[in-house]
Formats: structure tokens, C-alpha cells, sequence
């Protein structure tokens, strides 16, 4: 159900339109960093800005109503870690191959709206082809959209195909880098090691040396954007550290016998204040599996990220979506209950994919919270999220930017 809103009329001889505001009226909200929900809040939107939010309250004089009795309000959920080029089917890599730009777009436009359907307002893509998601980034019917672009990959590496491919050595780096800023990326993303969608890599090896991977940091840092690594393997994630990253994708700490435990090394990401993406979130799809290698390698990967949270990591949920079948655009609703297996509390949970997330991708100061200033993105669910696992699939309604989601 999406709520009807009443504009206001444009009075004759009036040069300057003078928008009304409008009133969301719920049963309970969750603003993005408290550990408890709010009785019968009043959320007050000016077109794209939330003006006002408080219990109880007064209907402002003038304006629209909003009236979702029994529901819940969350900010729009923030997903650190998408890829809309890729269509979450069985071989998305191919299927991508096979298409040209244009026809690409419009798939990736359509991913960004299954994302904004499913209450996800706002997404970081960490890979794309040729910048196409840096076209999406001013479209009303998009989430808002943090772009890394190409991955910046070693010859060969892992995601090479999408275009990123940069000599691996300190000038190669520093131009890749260079090419990124110059098309208007928001962020760098690197692959200190390989991956599984790559044939020829390895996830438990490093794709750059630890000097180069210093140089693409620092050219990353002197244009004023931040870095995030995929890195599973132990000496990419050691490497990645040394080098100074913001973040780290995935972090496994794979080898190539089964899963790493180096208590110092954990210490130290924390130390550093390193943000966590953990690959979390994920739709069951009957006749599919884990592969055994990942299902073998789950309980290690898992204690891992338990003793980070023990140790005060900042986490956040980067689902990935878009690469399998059991991770479609807007597959986020899925991943607190996973979140919850690694130590974090219900509220934490929904603070990794709100206000921590919006942090991480640089806009703390407009997303991810339900607060005054802040972007009229809305959440509206049927059920108790800090008590019902699956009350955010429960979606009655999305707004993004102020504009109610079809």
C-alpha cells in the first residue's frame, strides 16, 4: 500500500510556489541509532528534508497527512556493497558480457528500482562496467547511489572484465586511481585478492604487493576519496591493513586449506578502525547451495567475525547483491538476522545497515537516521524489526527523497 498525498494548489498571482508540508504519522519508529523504538512518532518532511520528528505531537497547521496506523518507521536501509551490473542470475558474468552499455543501463536502472521497492534507498556499488552506474547517480527513480566504478584489478585479476585493469606497480596504481577521479567516483575499490567469479585467481592470494597497494591508498587519499579492498585472503588482508585502507570487503581470512585465525591481526583492523563489509544477506532459493567449499570454510569465517565484534569492530552489512540467484537487488532485508549470528544485538543489526552504513559510505550527515536535516527517506514495515526477524521483508511502503515508491 502506498499512501496517497494531497498537494497543495497553486494560488493565482503568486509567483513563488510555497510547498506544504507533510506529516507521517506510525505506530513506532526506529530512528537509525537508538536500541528501542519510539511510540506513536509524527515525522515532518519539507519536500526532500525531514524538518521534524517527535512523540505524540501536533499535526502542523496546513499540512498533508500521512496516516500508517499500526505500522513501523525505519530510515530508508543502506547497502555498502551492490553491483547492479550484475542480474543475480545463475552466471551473471556472462549475462552482463552479452549485452551492450545501453542495454546494461537499463538492466542496472531496473536493479536500482527493485532495491528502492524493497526499502533500500540508498546503495554502494563497488563494480560496475565503463562507469555505467555514475549515469544513475542523478535519476529520480534511483536510490541514491555511492559509485566506485571499475574495481581496479592487476592484469588477469579478479573482475578484470569489467575494466579496471591497472599495472601492478606504483605508477600503474596511481593512474588507475587517477582515471577513477577524473570520471567522478565517490570511492576506490581494489582487489587485493581474487575471487570466485574470476577463473584464474585465487581468493587466498594477494593480486598486489603491499607497496603498491600503499601508492593507490595514498593517490586515493590526496584527491579525497576513501578505499575499500576486497580482500579474503590473510596476506591481502595483512597487506590492505599496512596500506591504510578504510575498508574491507568480505575479509575471510581464506587459505587455501580452510580458514586463518591471527588474533593480532584482528586487533589491529580494529585498532585501525577499519570498517567490516560482511558478505551478509541471503534469499533461500530452493535447489541451491553453498558451494562446499564456502559451507566448509562458514563456521571459521564466522568466528572471525565474532571475535572482531568481541574486540569492537565497525560493522556493516554488504550483501553483494546482484552476483547469484540468492542475492537479487534488495536482498538487505536479509541480513540482521545473519548479523545477529556474529554477536550484534537487534538494534545493532538495523544500526549496521542504517546510520553505521551511511558512515561508511560518507554520508553520516543525511542518511540513515530518522532526524531533523536528514534525507526523507522512509521505511515503512509491518512488524517489530528489533523482535521480528522478518518484519523489513514486511514492506508497507518506501520513501525516497521525500517521494512515496509504486
Amino acid at each position: 500500500m502506498v499512501p496517497v498525498i494531497v498537494t497543495a494548489m497553486t494560488k493565482q498571482l503568486v509567483v513563488t510556489e510555497r510547498r506544504r508540508l507533510t506529516t507521517v504519522r506510525a505506530a513506532w519508529l526506529f530512528d537509525g541509532v537508538g536500541s528501542a523504538l519510539v511510540a506513536n512518532p509524527l515525522v515532518v518532511l519539507d519536500g526532500a528534508t525531514i524538518v521534524g520528528v517527535e512523540s505524540g505531537g501536533t499535526v502542523p497547521e496546513g499540512a498533508d497527512m500521512v496516516d500508517l496506523a499500526g505500522a513501523t518507521l525505519l530510515p530508508g536501509l543502506v547497502d555498502t556493497h551492490v553491483h547492479l551490473a550484475f542480474d543475480a542470475s545463475l552466471d551473471p558474468v556472462a549475462r552482463l558480457a552479452a549485452r551492450d552499455d545501453d542495454v546494461a543501463l537499463a538492466a542496472m536502472a531496473e536493479a536500482g528500482r527493485a532495491s528502492l521497492r524493497a526499502g533500500v534507498t540508498t546503495v554502494r556499488d563497488l563494480g560496475d562496467r565503463n562507469y555505467l552506474s555514475l549515469r544513475l547517480r542523478d535519476r529520480a527513480d534511483q536510490p541514491t547511489l555511492v559509485a566506485a566504478g571499475p574495481p581496479i584489478t592487476s592484469p588477469g585479476g579478479h573482475c578484470h572484465f569489467l575494466g579496471g585493469v591497472a599495472e601492478p606497480s606504483d605508477a600503474g596504481v596511481r593512474a588507475a586511481v587517477r582515471e577513477h577521479v577524473e570520471h567522478g567516483v565517490d570511492v576506490i575499490k581494489i582487489m587485493a585478492s581474487g575471487g570466485t567469479m574470476t577463473p584464474g585467481t585465487r581468493q587466498e592470494r594477494a593480486q598486489f604487493d603491499r607497496e603498491v597497494l600503499r601508492a593507490a591508498v595514498d593517490e586515493a587519499h590526496r584527491h579525497g576519496l576513501p578505499v575499500t579492498a576486497h580482500a579474503h585472503g590473510t596476506p591481502a588482508i595483512a597487506d590492505s591493513l599496512a596500506a591504510g585502507v578504510d575498508g574491507m570487503e568480505h575479509l575471510t581470512f581464506w587459505s587455501a586449506t580452510g580458514i586463518d585465525h591471527s588474533d593480532d591481526l584482528l586487533r589491529a583492523i580494529v585498532d585501525q578502525r577499519v570498517a567490516v563489509g560482511a558478505t551478509v544477506g541471503m534469499v533461500p532459493v530452493e535447489g541451491l547451495a553453498p558451494p562446499a567449499e564456502v559451507a566448509r570454510r562458514l563456521p571459521g569465517i564466522i568466528d572471525n567475525h565474532r571475535r572482531l565484534y568481541e574486540l569492537g569492530a565497525r560493522f556493516v552489512a554488504g550483501t553483494d547483491a546482484g552476483i547469484a540467484p540468492v542475492k537479487p537487488h534488495g536482498v538487505l532485508a536479509w541480513a540482521p538476522p545473519m548479523l545477529r549470528q556474529i554477536g550484534l544485538s537487534a538494534a545493532e543489526s538495523l544500526q549496521a545497515i542504517t546510520s553505521v552504513a551511511a558512515g561508511v559510505c560518507g554520508l553520516a550527515h543525511r542518511k540513515g537516521r530518522i532526524a531533523p536535516g536528514y534525507d526523507a527517506d522512509l521505511l515503512v514495515v509491518d512488524d517489530d524489526p528489533l523482535t521480528e526477524p522478518t518484519a523489513l521483508r514486511q514492506v508497507r511502503a518506501v520513501c525516497a527523497g521525500g517521494v512515496w515508491v509504486a
